[in-house]
């Protein structure tokens, strides 16, 4: 059996919009770039008709993924203790114990994580250092940068 995904509400949806739009947009365009590459002549030698076919390949390489991560969705429900315990799709403010910096997290499954947009994985270290935890705790998670410290000042849905 597949490994269930678990996403947000926000992600799924996301997820949905950019599977609709490969299905369309996504390969409505490409259509029309294959057409004007063969307009060029001898395929053996367009380099343009070999960059279209395999931006084809990549959208529906990433159409079939979408489809088949969409038929293991495990959408993250808002729990009754809600902002008592860090849980998956909890936003989460933390004190950077090192630097004395306030941050920001909301921990999502795997497939809906962005780390740069302050969206953490359940799976990361810091992601599964946060989890069953409550304001006041102190967390420590080993990083690639090494260990950090953290303690939670918040937790939200």
């Amino acid at each position: 059996m597949a490994k269930a995904i678990k996403l947000t509400e926000e992600g799924l949806k996301k997820l949905q919009d950019e599977l609709e739009n490969l299905k369309t947009q996504g390969r409505t365009d490409i259509a029309e770039k294959i057409k004007v590459a063969r307009g060029y002549g001898d395929l053996s030698e367009n380099s343009e008709y070999d960059e279209a076919k395999n931006e084809q390949a990549k959208i529906e390489a990433r159409i079939v993924e979408l489809e088949g991560m969409l038929k293991n969705v495990e959408l993250i429900a808002e729990k009754k203790s809600a902002g008592k315990t860090v849980t998956v799709g909890s936003k989460v403010k933390v004190l950077d114990i090192e630097f004395e910096e306030e941050m920001e997290f909301r921990v999502v499954g795997s497939a809906e994580a962005d780390p740069g947009n302050g969206l953490i994985s359940d799976e990361s270290p810091v992601g599964k250092a946060l989890l069953g935890k409550k304001v006041g705790e102190t967390v420590k998670a080993e990083t690639p940068d090494g260990e950090i410290e953290f303690k939670i000042v918040a937790i939200s849905k």
